[in-house]
């Protein structure tokens, strides 16, 4: 009885290996096309439509907008802040670590009002564009658009890590300054 079992067993895993084997032939052949086939290549999806370029155009627009309103409520954060480092500093408390902060990061604001400035440059010259924001040309519209997300992205390289190193250092003037905890009797 064991005998037949072990070749019964033998004989599922023999065609289970040919049923694989078998699998993993093509079933179907391809072929390529000949000279005379009239099907149109595809066309250059790399290329950028018109109506791509003018929404590319607005958002970037609305992006500049965006991060001019930050820079203006940036400056304004900056000056309340040093209202509370001076505070604090009459009241005694170590603001060293935080001062620091928040001069590097003003210091990276008065870097980026300059590359501000010259998106704007770029949005007022609309090269490419009509008033209407419309494509006129198209090389141009191109280049304009990558001209004004590299100054939108430098913008954000130059105030981001500064930013990031003000809020990390308030949290930790926070903690390292929180009052005395309520719970304890």
């Amino acid at each position: 009885m064991l005998k037949i079992t072990s070749i019964f067993q033998k004989t599922i895993l023999v065609a289970l290996v040919a049923a694989l084997a078998l699998a993993m032939w093509p079933i179907t052949s391809a072929h390529a096309s000949g000279l005379g086939d009239p099907t149109d290549p595809p066309a250059d999806e790399t290329r950028l439509s018109d109506e791509r370029l003018e929404r590319a155009w607005a958002r970037l627009q609305r992006v500049y907008e965006r991060q001019g309103r930050m820079l203006d409520r940036a400056d304004e954060m900056a000056e309340r802040i040093q209202g509370l480092i001076d505070r604090m500093n009459e009241n005694g408390k170590d603001t060293a670590a935080l001062q620091a902060a928040l001069d590097t990061y003003e210091e990276a604001l008065k870097d980026a009002h300059p590359v501000y400035e010259s998106a704007k440059g770029i949005l007022n010259s609309h090269q490419g564009f009509d008033a209407d924001s419309e494509v006129t040309d198209r090389e141009k519209a191109v280049e304009t658009i990558k001209e004004l997300r590299d100054k939108l992205h430098e913008i954000r390289q130059i105030v981001g890590e500064p930013g990031k190193a003000l809020r990390e250092a308030i949290k930790a003037f926070r903690k390292a300054n929180r009052p005395g905890d309520l719970t304890t009797p």
